[in-house]
């Protein structure tokens, strides 16, 4: 094992943070009936998550993983999907088990955190709220916040100077390839998650430089104290 020792920790928040799916598929389902259109299983919809609300809906109303050609309907279908998400972003999502005792670790340990997500700023804020989580970061990045969204290293690298700190002494925590691509053309080091939105992708195939089966054992690849709190 070879331990690493962050000034700045980066978080994705879907799959990595929390169980967003139920809620979102609900949305999803809705928009569709809304549209006449066939409904999916939330495993299904959980194949699609990770690219920003635009490429979920365009997704969901094609059934196709990478559409080729735009929805005629995508523009409604935006407006019913904001609509019905809004208005249950937080009704079934749970976070993952160890997440809170993870943050509080690293919280004790005076690491900087930052949550780097694709998914819109109007859904972010809600949720993370909600789930007792916002105020963990001092830094906060969407899906809208920036021009471009991960696997961009942008948000990576703004959070990065955000802190004043250097890209190799940050590390981005992540379930999907996006996350880790996103840290390895920002310069972090990376830690997949063993479970999330991956995909179809595998755990080995994500290539991060850790692997994690919950956050709270993050403090297991830092060579420092785990400090009781």
């Amino acid at each position: 094992m070879k331990y690493f020792n962050p000034e700045l920790v980066v978080f994705d928040l879907d799959g990595t943070l929390v169980d967003s799916v139920p809620d979102i598929a609900i949305a999803i389902n809705k928009m569709l009936l809304a549209l006449q259109q066939a409904t999916y299983t939330e495993d299904q919809v959980r194949q699609w998550v990770g690219n920003g609300a635009e490429k979920l809906i365009k997704r969901a109303l094609t059934g196709i993983l990478e559409p080729a050609q735009e929805p005629h309907n995508l523009a409604q279908g935006m407006s019913y999907f904001n609509q019905f998400y809004s208005a249950n972003v937080c009704d079934k999502s749970e976070l993952y088990p160890g997440v809170i005792d993870g943050l509080e670790a690293l919280k004790v340990a005076g690491i900087n955190l930052a949550c780097v997500t694709n998914k819109p700023e109007k859904f972010t804020l809600p949720l993370l709220a909600k789930l007792g989580l916002k105020d963990y970061f001092q830094f906060i990045a969407s899906g809208d916040s920036y021009p471009v969204m991960k696997p961009d290293p942008l948000p990576l690298l703004a959070a990065a100077q955000f802190f004043s700190v250097d890209a190799a002494q940050c590390l981005m925590v992540g379930d999907s390839i996006n996350d880790i691509q996103a840290g390895k053309r920002a310069g972090f080091k990376t830690a997949a998650v063993s479970y999330g939105y991956a995909g179809k992708y595998t755990l080995d195939e994500l290539e991060a430089d850790y692997k994690l089966d919950s956050i709270d054992q993050i403090v297991a690849l830092f060579d420092m104290p785990v400090i009781a709190y």
